[in-house]
């Protein structure tokens, strides 16, 4: 979805623009998936599993740019790329078409920056414009910095998912699932 960049005041005084993605930071989101994969176990990929070539990504992106039904916003913070975040539909059946899955992700060196509360209250706001009445995420179980955030930002918890992740030294953790009404 094409929408307006909105700039945001940091805590620590910085601006942080947050902008469409567009397949111009095709490589620094390669690299950002690969790094932000590697400093918390709570994303649902591992850094070796960041296969995506670089041709691959600007099409992932273009795609969804153009797409009015998703977003996929960047957080640009002193000309570096700061986080992600996307809002995509459930389905196009009409019974499902209110929904929409919300996903985040940040640098480690911008958490608690005040990035991921601007972030989800602009998802949140284009969620409503492009007409869905429901957002939806799943938080890993021992994530509670995200779940605290999630909560500030209006999502409650309706379920889990027992041993949704397996890690490679074979623990298991839940998943909770979470839900905002827009």
């Amino acid at each position: 979805m094409k929408f307006e960049e909105k700039k945001i005041q940091l805590k620590d005084g910085r601006t942080c623009t947050l902008k469409p993605n567009t397949s111009e930071y095709a490589q620094d989101m390669i690299d950002y998936l690969k790094k932000t994969s590697a400093e918390t176990p709570f994303l649902l990929r591992n850094p070796d599993e960041v296969q995506y070539t670089l041709d691959g990504e600007k099409e992932i992106l273009d795609r969804l740019y153009n797409d009015p039904n998703s977003v996929m916003m960047i957080a640009i913070v002193g000309g570096k790329v700061a986080g992600n975040s996307s809002i995509n539909g459930m389905g196009d059946k009409r019974k499902i078409k209110h929904r929409c899955s919300m996903a985040i992700a940040l640098y480690e060196e911008y958490w608690g920056l005040g990035i991921g509360s601007a972030m989800i209250e602009y998802l949140t706001s284009l969620a409503k414009e492009i007409g869905y009445s429901q957002m939806e995420l799943e938080v890993v179980a021992n994530n509670e910095r995200a779940q605290a955030l999630y909560k500030k930002c209006g999502f409650v918890e309706y379920g889990r998912r027992p041993n949704a992740l397996k890690f490679d030294d074979g623990s298991y953790n839940d998943e909770i699932l979470m839900y905002k009404a827009l």
